[in-house]
């Protein structure tokens, strides 16, 4: 099986890449598997290290905007693995441009290649946040979507793109959204790394508003297994959610962190809340457990001791990282 991952060096893209050539995500087997990647501020040839020599890799530097990129990549492709994407809410805040670019018109420009190049299968890797916010319960696939930030609103848009064209073109596209991600190669921007890099630095971690916000939590290698599944047995047209179990409030994670860091209370700054910040997240998983059998396999204490351990033992990894993003 020849395989193109898009956004293959950021944070979910290279685990996937090197969980794959790795032979740990049954039902992604390549003999072949292409990285496509812009190299934004988040995209990085080190998280592929582990995996460079492989022979079965490639990595192509390039833009899913550009066709030319595309069609230098997707002909002989037997599935796209579809990851490419801005998506950090606060900086969708600040300029939302770039979302709108990459995630919209960067998902039709590929679907429109994949349709040239006749691509078998196309997932779709989007987010719980294109649902907006819910109380109390667990959205169901069904769910209409309702995003708030720019960010979740490009990737709904790019949702509904790659639906479009699996009703208007008969395309084999699959669309899974993932509850929040967390392990290890993450972006020092988002919460986890965040707080877990500012700590081991004696530094305070900006805790929003009351700190009430929910959030279940994903770890990296079941969201990609999920994936896997999803490519293995999913059905064109549909979506499938994919969680991680542990709903924790941002208090609670922040808590569990300063416990591992071996930091106290004095450490949390709370600073204003996030415009539009969505209270609750959560995720049915009825439909991907009961059609493809999937259950997250790692237990949420376990995988957030292990990630706050790659952390500290990765400090050459992450520090350049912040430093040139003034984080």
């Amino acid at each position: 099986m020849r395989v193109v991952v898009t956004g293959g060096a950021g944070f979910i893209g290279s685990h996937l890449v090197r969980a794959a050539l790795g032979g740990t995500l049954p039902g992604l087997e390549p003999s072949r598997l292409v990285v496509l990647d812009k190299l934004t501020y988040a995209g990085n040839l080190d998280n592929l290290a582990p995996v460079q020599d492989d022979p079965r890799l490639e990595v192509v530097v390039g833009d899913i905007c550009d066709p030319a990129a595309l069609d230098r990549v997707l002909p002989g492709a037997d599935a796209v693995l579809h990851l490419a994407a801005e998506s950090h809410v606060d900086r969708s805040i600040a300029g939302a441009a770039d979302f709108v670019v990459t995630n919209v018109v960067g998902t039709q420009t590929l679907l429109d290649g994949c349709l040239r190049h006749d691509v078998p299968t196309v997932v779709h890797v989007s987010t719980d946040e294109v649902y907006g916010s819910i109380a109390e319960g667990s959205w169901p696939e069904t769910h209409p979507v309702d995003p708030s930030s720019p960010y979740s609103a490009s990737k709904a848009g790019s949702d509904l793109l790659a639906l479009a064209y699996a009703r208007t073109f008969g395309m084999d596209v699959r669309v899974t959204r993932c509850s929040n991600n967390y392990g290890p190669y993450q972006f020092p921007e988002k919460v986890i790394p965040l707080f877990v890099s500012n700590l081991l630095d004696g530094l305070q971690v900006p805790l929003y508003g009351d700190g009430l916000n929910v959030r279940d939590w994903l770890h990296v290698h079941d969201h990609c297994r999920g994936i896997a599944l999803v490519l293995a047995g999913g059905r064109a047209g549909e979506v499938y959610n994919i969680g991680g179990g542990t709903e924790l409030t941002n208090r609670e994670l922040t808590d569990r962190l300063l416990a591992a860091c071996g930091a106290g209370p004095g450490m949390v700054k709370q600073v204003p809340d996030r415009k539009g910040h969505d209270r609750r997240y959560s995720v049915d998983i009825t439909k991907i457990r009961t059609e493809l059998g999937y259950e997250p396999s790692v237990p949420f204490d376990d995988g957030l001791r292990d990630t706050v351990e790659w952390y500290r033992a990765n400090q050459a990894w992450w520090r350049p990282l912040k430093a040139a993003a003034a984080l």
